[in-house]
């Protein structure tokens, strides 16, 4: 099993879950998150003064896949939450070693 975590932007969260249902993926976290990459954040201009926004909305997509999924999740996350411009996000793959399921008491495969 793997832990998929997408950095996205807010306005894209949608087309994103869409994406992920359409490919038979079902069971996500989402948070509203504040940071900044590259980017660096921007200057705005608010009645006449001038200020730095340097963590901009973000979301924050964690979903638990099996192996095979990944490769799926990921290229969906990709292709839907892509704008073509600076701050589209990023996704994270690390492993996890043991998933289980509260109600039931089911581990592993059966607990996502």
């Amino acid at each position: 099993m793997k832990k998929v975590e997408a950095i996205i932007k807010p306005f894209k969260l949608d087309e994103v879950k869409e994406a992920l249902q359409e490919i038979g993926l079902q069971g996500i976290t989402v948070t509203e998150a504040k940071g900044f990459g590259r980017q660096k954040g921007h200057t705005e201009l608010y009645r006449g003064a001038e200020y730095v926004v340097d963590f901009l909305p973000k979301v924050k997509l964690e979903l638990v896949v099996d192996d095979g999924m990944v490769e799926k999740a990921i290229e969906a996350i990709s292709a839907s939450a892509k704008t073509g411009r600076i701050g589209d996000g990023k996704i994270f793959v690390s492993a996890v070693e043991e998933a289980v399921r509260i109600r039931t008491g089911e581990t592993g495969s059966e607990a996502i």
